[in-house]
């Protein structure tokens, strides 16, 4: 579906409000393939596609029946482990050609061409597993949003660890009331997805296995340029990524965002160097207010730092020196002390490499990033949860935890065919991400303004300062 002669606002709007005349359909069960197999599409395979997809197709369920990328290397690699599947290179001609073939899509490209696709796929019906951030834009967001409530689609957003045993723990001790009322979090990511260099003039051979136009997509044309673009520098780059933030920002977000229910944010500031135009800064340090919810205090204030050296010291992050060993029953070894191996670090009192800080009324809890215990912190002494863990573990039916990233990422990715096939539900739907993506967005739009405060309307959607709301969207290339 080209976006011929319009922008990207009546795409959006027309894509919201799908084809008129017809009864919303509930879901697609009833229209899979044989036997109740999920016929899978996949747009983008090399990179986090390529693990999208091995993920995917290790459901025993799935039947892998399309694969599509700009890149014929990475298409080729891709056709090699599903030699039955159809490759093509340009999104909207695979789902047009194989509309009553496929049951669900995988969107897996960078962040400009996930709304665009996804859209696409929704307004035939079809199920979508989106990669984070849900979008480029805050208005795709609402728009992504709004059709799937509107078709009652399955919908999940990439953010694998959202199922992990961790995050969930974490979820529900803060709920629990673990460190009572928390009024801060600070979270982190050393990771660097800026550029503060200039934008590189000229252009270069554009590779015969790639095709630039497409790759594009509904961006603005330009140049080709050897290494700055495709396969893997987008991210750090305004018109196609969403910088740290973006990036790491939607994992390390996900944990506090959901324990403490929170919706968008009321006011942010970015903290970084002044806009060049092409790169996001390569350091940022984002302070978001937030309204209260029933797990915070008045007032939620949550503070962001990333690129080298973050974060900055602050008070609410330093740590005990030396973890003490928790009493347990003789024989008997308490949770914490199953982890010590993984604790040392935080134990030695250096911060994990990444990861979220949340303060409360009766302490503080750490949760690093990722695969590792929360702890709790009181009067600058760790403080045995091992008895908390255990009670909330029993109680969710969550068993142990497991330390194996090959068998632990698949469980978001399953989640999805299972909800497909009528199963189960998503724990990570468009509805919830994409109110996630747009706290994410906002704190990527304030780096256009250094040091000013915007002040965001959740009802209308809007900055109160004008200036900013310019960059809540953007025409859309006709490609």
């Amino acid at each position: 579906m080209s976006i011929h002669n319009k922008d990207r606002r009546d795409f959006v709007k027309k894509s919201s409000l799908g084809l008129l005349g017809l009864a919303l359909i509930p879901s697609f069960i009833g229209k899979m393939g044989p036997h109740n197999r999920l016929r899978t599409a996949h747009i983008g395979v090399g990179g986090m596609g390529g693990a999208d997809l091995e993920a995917i197709s290790s459901h025993s369920l799935v039947d892998v029946t399309a694969l599509c990328d700009v890149d014929t290397n990475n298409l080729a690699a891709a056709k090699k482990i599903h030699p039955k599947a159809k490759v093509y290179s340009d999104y909207r001609v695979m789902l047009k050609e194989l509309e009553n073939e496929i049951d669900a899509v995988i969107v897996s490209t960078p962040d400009h061409t996930h709304a665009p696709a996804s859209m696409m796929a929704m307004n035939m019906n079809k199920p979508v597993y989106c990669q984070k951030p849900l979008t480029h834009h805050v208005s795709e967001a609402r728009a992504m949003k709004k059709l799937a409530a509107d078709k009652n689609l399955v919908t999940q957003m990439g953010i694998q660890v959202h199922s992990f045993y961790d995050y969930k723990l974490a979820t529900l001790l803060i709920q629990s009331g673990i460190i009572g009322k928390v009024h801060t979090v600070r979270a982190w990511s050393p990771k660097n997805w800026g550029f503060d260099g200039i934008e590189p003039k000229g252009s270069d051979p554009v590779p015969e296995t790639l095709d630039w136009n497409l790759w594009l997509g509904t961006s603005a044309k330009r140049p080709y340029k050897k290494g700055v673009y495709h396969p893997g520098n987008w991210r750090k780059l305004m018109d196609y990524g969403c910088g740290t933030l973006g990036d790491m920002g939607v994992h390390i977000f996900d944990t506090p965002y959901n324990a403490l229910a929170l919706d968008v944010p009321r006011t942010i500031k970015n903290e970084c160097r002044k806009p060049t135009g092409f790169g996001f800064p390569e350091n940022n340090v984002v302070t978001y207010e937030f309204p209260r919810t029933k797990f915070t205090g008045d007032s939620l204030k949550w503070v962001w730092y990333d690129g080298p050296g973050a974060p900055k010291d602050h008070k609410d992050l330093e740590l005990p020196n030396a973890m003490k060993k928790a009493k347990t029953k003789k024989g008997e070894a308490s949770v914490e002390e199953k982890m010590s191996l993984e604790t040392k670090a935080t134990g030695d009192g250096v911060l994990p490499d990444q990861g979220a800080m949340f303060i409360g009324e009766k302490g503080r809890l750490l949760l690093p990033h990722f695969m590792e215990l929360p702890r709790k912190i009181v009067d600058g002494e760790y403080v045995d949860i091992s008895k908390e863990i255990t009670e909330i573990s029993k109680a969710n039916n969550m068993g142990d935890p497991i330390r194996n990233y090959a068998s632990e990422g698949v469980k978001h990715y399953h989640q999805f065919v299972e909800a497909c096939l009528g199963r189960g539900e998503c724990s990570a739907p468009f509805s919830y991400a994409s109110r996630l993506t747009e706290t994410i967005l906002l704190g990527v739009i304030a780096g256009r303004f250094p040091n000013k405060t915007l002040h965001w309307d959740n009802n209308t959607a809007k900055f109160a300062e004008e200036e900013a709301n310019q960059f809540l969207e953007s025409p859309y290339r006709d490609f």
